[in-house]
Formats: C-alpha cells, sequence, structure tokens
C-alpha cells in the first residue's frame, strides 16, 4: 500500500499544481477502498486499523479546515493516506507533520527569496502575541502572512520521505 499512496500523493500533487484542487476521484476511493481491503486480505483488525489511521491523519486538517485555515482536498488526502498506510496507525500523522514543516521551510524560503522574511517572522511574533493580549492591544497582522500554500507537493515530499525507513526494512529481509 505504501506505493498506492505515493501514487495518490503524486496524482494530487499534480492536480493541486495546476488548478489548485485535489478532486475527490483521487481521494475517495483510496480513503473508502484501503481499509476494505485491509479487512478482506489481513482481518478486521488491520481494517479498523486503517480507519483509526484515517481519522487520526484527518482530524487536525479538519480542524483547521473549520478554521478556513486549510483545504478541504488537502484534509482528504491527509486521511486518504491515513487509511493506505493503516498497518502503522500512526504513519499517516506522521506523513502530516513532515508535509507542514515542508511546507513552512519552502514557504520561509520564498520569504527570505523576496526580502520578505523578517517581516514575516515578525508578523508571526504579532500573531503569537495577539493570543495573550487583550483585543483593544492586540497587534496588527499582514494580510501577506494570511495568503494560501499549495499543499500537494509538501504532502507528495513527505509521503515519499516517510516510505523510505519501510522500504529500506522489507528490502532489506
Amino acid at each position: 500500500m505504501i506505493g498506492s499512496a505515493i501514487v495518490t500523493a503524486g496524482a494530487a500533487a499534480l492536480s493541486d499544481g495546476r488548478s489548485g484542487t485535489i478532486p475527490n476521484w483521487i481521494t475517495l476511493p483510496p480513503l473508502i477502498l484501503a481499509p476494505l481491503l485491509y479487512a478482506a486480505t489481513l482481518g478486521l483488525e488491520f481494517g479498523l486499523q486503517s480507519l483509526f489511521s484515517a481519522f487520526a491523519s484527518g482530524i487536525a486538517p479538519y480542524l483547521m479546515f473549520r478554521r478556513q485555515a486549510m483545504g478541504g482536498g488537502d484534509v482528504k488526502l491527509f486521511a486518504a493516506l491515513g487509511a493506505l498506510c493503516g498497518f502503522d496507525p500512526v504513519a499517516g500523522v506522521r506523513i502530516q507533520l513532515v508535509a507542514f514543516a515542508v511546507a513552512m521551510v519552502a514557504a520561509l524560503t520564498a520569504k527570505a527569496w523576496r526580502g520578505r522574511l523578517l517581516s514575516t517572522l515578525a508578523g508571526v511574533v504579532a500573531m503569537a502575541l495577539n493570543w495573550v493580549l487583550p483585543s483593544r492591544r492586540r497587534l496588527r497582522v499582514s494580510d501577506e502572512l494570511m495568503s494560501p500554500i499549495r499543499m500537494g507537493s509538501p504532502i507528495l515530499v513527505a509521503t515519499v520521505t516517510c516510505s523510505i525507513p519501510p522500504l529500506t526494512r522489507v528490502w532489506s529481509i
């Protein structure tokens, strides 16, 4: 199923790069079929583990989606990757964390390239302080900090990166 996760993430990255969307036909089939295939081939326990992994991988992105901080296609992709990697219940969460780190590095690199890194970091500090400051004393944050980041490519990089250790264990046997 690792290969299926890489193919799914690759198709999503290609679609996200071209159109800015990740369509349902990429994310829903693996999300539905992976638990069923795990249950049919390895037993009910693995099917349930795949469902749990999909939930664990999708809950934080879903909460971000509800706050309009992430797109719905990204949420479904994270859940689908969790379901595909259901043999390891934390693999989807690991992919998610690596994807966020890759996206952060890419965004900060782009800001540095444009000469906007320091103002961006100052804005991040202001956003963090706004959590604890009373509403009348909150700092203004530039709208530039709220620009969207396409997550398809970072998710692909994270999926491939997180797939290397399991593949090397299989090949070393």
